[in-house]
């Protein structure tokens, strides 16, 4: 039985979506708003190493995405952000300064300002999404409930600018793509294609049909992995959060 989140099947992945659409940024779509495409993401999360093997690949195969750092030790790598930018991929922030600050809005748009100012010493951005910790209560794109991200210089959100009432999206949050995990990785909109997500091939089947117009694709690198122990620890880890999400998801309902 072949194995499912791999680097291989990541490939298989991308060479779909290059096979049957236009693939563009988050700010690409943002400002052209091309027709039949898919809008690659990525967060980056823990590992910035694993966001450049897969930049590399992309480059590879001739695809451009975006990449979503965290402002924390580990991940904020200046120089793996400008190698995957100098690819023709985009740098977007993924910001998480309500968890940072315990909620304070006026201590978390000062943060902001600042990680912000960070990342354009060294990179362009256009793009933010919000890190969705499941652990904390608070929902960092609610920073913008009372203030404008584009008077930073902000283009989009990519929780709150597309419309995903027409853009399906797919996540490997939790490493699944059916989203039954997720607690903060969410849009407004459910996919209505969750039902029929078991794995990442059945993904690319419903790519290969070509009956969808846009979709958004949001992967995590780290969960990506050839080598097998990697793979299997991963696999491990993740299946054991996911129990503590199940528990926190019945304890908010």
């Amino acid at each position: 039985m072949q194995r499912d989140f791999t680097i291989r099947k990541y490939l298989e992945l991308c060479n779909a979506v290059k096979e049957g659409y236009t693939v563009v940024t988050v700010a690409d779509y943002i400002l052209e708003q091309p027709q039949r495409c898919v809008i690659l993401r990525h967060d980056i999360d823990i590992s910035a190493n694993k966001a450049l093997g897969i930049a590399k690949l992309e480059k590879d195969v001739g695809v451009s995405s975006t990449y979503y750092f965290r402002m924390i030790p580990g991940i904020f790598k200046p120089d793996i952000i400008e190698d995957i930018q100098s690819m023709g991929h985009e740098i977007g922030y993924h910001y998480e300064v309500l968890d940072k600050t315990k909620g304070n809005k006026k201590r978390a748009i000062r943060l902001f300002e600042k990680e912000l100012e960070k990342f354009r010493k060294i990179c362009d951005i256009k793009t933010i999404a919000m890190h969705g910790n499941p652990y904390t209560p608070w929902i960092n794109c609610s920073l913008w409930d009372d203030i404008d991200f584009r008077d930073y210089g902000i283009i989009g959100e990519a929780y709150l600018s597309l419309d995903y009432s027409k853009i399906p999206y797919f996540t490997d949050t939790s490493r699944t793509w059916d989203g039954r995990y997720n607690i903060k990785d969410l849009v407004r909109i459910k996919n209505p294609y969750s039902r029929e997500l078991g794995c990442t091939d059945d993904l690319i089947r419903i790519i290969q049909t070509k009956k969808l117009r846009s979709i958004c694709i949001n992967t995590h690198p780290k969960r990506w992995n050839d080598s097998f122990l990697p793979w299997l620890w991963e696999l491990g880890s993740q299946s054991t959060k996911n129990l503590f999400k199940l528990c926190l998801k019945c304890n908010r309902q």
